[in-house]
């Protein structure tokens, strides 16, 4: 397996790349932002994005976005292709662009929004701490970014303070780790959680 920083030899790859984060939405039934294989291009076009592969065969990929002038960067659009998955390549994906981040943009704050547990553990572990979408960038267009998931009108309806969704932050002035991975872990997911079903329950009960 081989994960490398992507470039321009890289764009076969983009519609398969757009394609499979579309259907492991689709799967999760979750809301997702969106890629298109353009958008994809210019990830490849300024080095800010990873790609796996094994033998030539796409295996991965995870892209940065850049926000307000520098100081914030987001990972996004992690996937693993199927054909890959449960073999820890999500983690090591993960990894390989966020120490591209911290090279690229040293003094930047690296945050994400995901609703799966699997890339919160991820990021724990990388030093990312649960915020408010308050602390994240106030940059219009990556919140725009949100408009093409089926959850948008969560962000909508709470003046775009909370979603499904979870925010993390690493601040590289604070450089924080988890001491103790499991009591962090156990005690920030069960409050992501509680958050988490109290949305699912008053958007239920605004559809009644």
């Amino acid at each position: 397996m081989e994960i490398v920083i992507a470039n321009e030899s890289h764009f076969k790859y983009a519609e398969i790349i757009c394609d499979t984060i579309a259907e492991s939405a689709k799967v999760r039934g979750t809301g997702i932002a969106k890629r298109t294989p353009e958008y994809i291009h210019k990830k490849l076009e300024n080095g800010n994005a990873v790609i796996a592969l094994e033998d030539g065969k796409f295996a991965g990929f995870c892209y940065i976005e850049v926000w307000g002038h520098d100081k914030f960067v987001a990972n996004s659009g992690l996937i693993v292709h199927p054909d890959f998955r449960n073999q820890g390549l999500a983690k090591k994906i993960k990894k390989a662009v966020f120490d591209l981040s911290t090279k690229k943009f040293p003094t930047a704050k690296i945050f994400g929004i995901t609703t799966g547990l699997a890339v919160m553990k991820i990021n724990y572990e990388l030093g990312y701490q649960p915020v408010t979408f308050s602390e994240l960038t106030d940059d219009p267009q990556f919140w725009k970014g949100c408009q093409t998931c089926k959850n948008f009108d969560i962000l909508t309806r709470t003046e775009q303070k909370m979603c499904l969704c979870t925010g993390m932050l690493y601040d590289p002035a604070k450089k924080q780790k988890p001491t103790n991975k499991e009591k962090v872990n156990s005690k920030a997911f069960n409050r992501l959680k509680s958050i988490k079903e109290q949305l699912f329950l008053k958007k239920n009960n605004s559809k009644k």
